[in-house]
């Protein structure tokens, strides 16, 4: 065990390391959510022609929940690997693998053009987009975490977080500008490619700001302190550690996800598709609901953080659960009016209570696991999760309106979310007081700073 907490780094460094780890995440998510958002509004069209327009917008959303089954993969070689040889550099070839998958599917030929292959090809594209995304989210909250200070680590773990609403708006914008100035026709023609291939220039911003900054310094010290205790014996593999010490952990970091995932795309992506076909409101009045949105939801994300430094993280994911549970009736009562300014206060509440558990989740979830396995164990927990969670609630949520016309099951869906994760935070352990450079022992176990890391209470 370390004897002492770790040094936080010059005041300086902090915020370029955040803005490494935030630029990265916005790019990330860019291009996660841009495919949602062409996927609710083009991709049927294009790459399923000849469908139902709710079927074609079914398989369209299909190749959408692909991208998140291979998440669970990424977040186990890219966790290996980030434990192994350091955060720093897996972000880089995470960056690099998103932004080369979102930039040749704007490239992509349609289905006019070369038939069956080309949903193949489009779901290939989204698998490697998953992937890169899988090992993305672990690694770039770790890095801030394990160089923030441990007093506002909440608050500063938060930014990375805040690349979610930010990758969304900047999505959603780009979608929402295009469809101003295109004529429906353009745009389904050759526009949509546009902000797909805009991802190559970011991606060359963001590997330009990530390569500058250090690795984590309670990395380096933990892997300093497993090779001299190891003394040529083979280390364990962090999945078996965190199988071994932390599968209680793993258990409430997917039970956390379900209501916060769920919430999240019945929101900004289904969201697209059920006011467009349901409420009869316009594509680009959906588009700017989710965009003025997504701008709250980035503005409040460090609030909540900062709200878990002083009270805890469960207290404060647990309010965004419940609430979340609660809003869901009004929110598709606000939806059906088909009024812009009752969808926009929908979607506003709905991404305020979602970042009340999005917000702590990056501290949370890092003060789970030792440093070791820390890398494997958070992206497990977030990742696996997302394949029941995300990655079917646009899918479920389009059968149900499909089968029963009505939004009473969809809210149902997410009320019974909902209940999953207060019961999982509700037996998770309050992390706020744990210090990561000492979350070590020989073994994996978790050591705390204090006996209040291990309180209970709420």
């Amino acid at each position: 065990m370390a004897s002492g907490t770790t040094a936080p780094p010059p005041p300086a460094s902090l915020p370029r390391i955040v803005a490494a780890s935030l630029i990265g995440t916005t790019i990330e998510w860019y291009d996660f959510f841009l495919y949602g958002s062409a996927a609710a509004l083009v991709f049927n069209k294009l790459f399923f022609p000849g469908s139902d327009p709710l079927v074609g917008t079914l398989l369209s959303f299909l190749t959408y929940a692909v991208g998140f089954a291979a998440r669970p993969l990424g977040a186990l070689v890219f966790g290996h690997y980030g434990d192994r040889l350091g955060r720093k550099k897996l972000l880089v070839l995470s960056l690099l693998l998103m932004g080369g998958a979102t930039f040749a599917i704007g490239l992509l030929p349609t289905h006019a053009t070369v038939g069956t292959a080309a949903p193949v090809l489009l779901t290939a594209l989204r698998l490697v987009q998953g992937f890169a995304l899988g090992g993305e989210w672990g690694g770039a909250v770790l890095l801030v975490s394990e160089h923030g200070d441990p007093r506002r680590r909440g608050f500063w773990a938060s930014w990375p977080q805040t690349g979610a609403p930010a990758g969304q708006l900047l999505a959603t914008g780009v979608l929402s500008l295009l469809t101003a100035v295109l004529s429906d026709d353009a745009f389904g023609t050759w526009g949509w490619r546009i902000p797909f291939l805009l991802s190559g220039v970011l991606v060359l911003v963001g590997l330009w700001i990530r390569l500058s900054v250090d690795e984590s310094p309670v990395f380096k010290e933990a892997l300093e302190r497993a090779e001299a205790r190891r003394d040529g014996a083979q280390e364990k593999l962090p999945l078996v550690s965190v199988l071994r010490h932390h599968w209680r952990d793993v258990l409430v970091a997917m039970g956390a996800r379900m209501a916060e995932n769920i919430s999240y795309y019945v929101i900004t992506a289904f969201i697209l598709v059920y006011a467009t076909t349901s409420a009869g409101v316009s594509k680009q009045t959906a588009l700017n609901a989710v965009l003025i949105g997504s701008a709250v939801h980035f503005a409040v994300i460090p609030a909540w953080g900062a709200l878990s430094d002083r009270v805890g993280r469960r207290p404060v994911y647990l309010l965004g659960a419940a609430g979340v549970g609660l809003w869901m009736f009004p929110f598709f009562a606000l939806v059906d009016t088909g009024s812009f300014g009752y969808l926009i206060l929908a979607v506003t509440v709905g991404l305020v209570l979602h970042g009340a558990m999005y917000a702590p989740q990056a501290a949370f979830f890092a003060e789970m696991f030792a440093t070791r396995m820390r890398y494997s164990g958070a992206s497990i927990g977030a990742q696996f999760a997302s394949v029941a969670a995300g990655a079917p609630a646009p899918l479920i949520a389009t059968a149900l309106l499909a089968d029963y016309g009505s939004s009473t099951p969809i809210a149902l869906y997410v009320i019974a979310a909902a209940v999953l994760t207060l019961i999982a935070v509700g037996l998770g352990r309050e992390t706020r007081h744990r210090d990561l450079a000492r979350i070590d022992d020989e073994d994996g176990e978790p050591s705390v700073a204090s006996p209040a890391a291990e309180a209970r209470t709420v």
